[in-house]
C-alpha cells in the first residue's frame, strides 16, 4: 500500500475512499452554512459536492452488486 508522498512521486493518484469523500462532503457544507462566503465560491463548492456525491453514489452501487449472498448449498451467489 503506498502512501500519499509515494503516490504523488510515482503520478498515481488513489481514488478517495467513501468515508474520505463524505468527511469532505461534511466540509463542504460547513463553509456553505457560512453566510460570508461569497457567491462564486458557494457555486463551485456546490458543484463539486454534487460531482463528489454522484461518486459516492457510483461507489455505493458498485458495492451494493459485488455484494454475495450464501445459496441453500452453502455457495455464495452474487446478490
Amino acid at each position: 500500500m503506498q502512501d500519499a508522498t509515494t503516490q504523488q512521486q510515482t503520478g498515481q493518484e488513489s481514488e478517495p475512499t467513501l468515508e474520505e469523500s463524505f468527511a469532505r462532503l461534511e466540509e463542504m457544507l460547513e463553509k456553505l452554512e457560512d453566510r460570508e462566503l461569497p457567491l462564486e465560491e458557494s457555486f463551485r463548492l456546490y458543484q463539486q459536492g454534487m460531482e463528489l456525491l454522484a461518486y459516492c453514489n457510483e461507489k455505493i452501487d458498485t458495492v451494493e452488486k459485488k455484494i454475495l449472498v450464501m445459496n441453500g448449498d452453502g455457495e455464495l451467489d452474487e446478490f
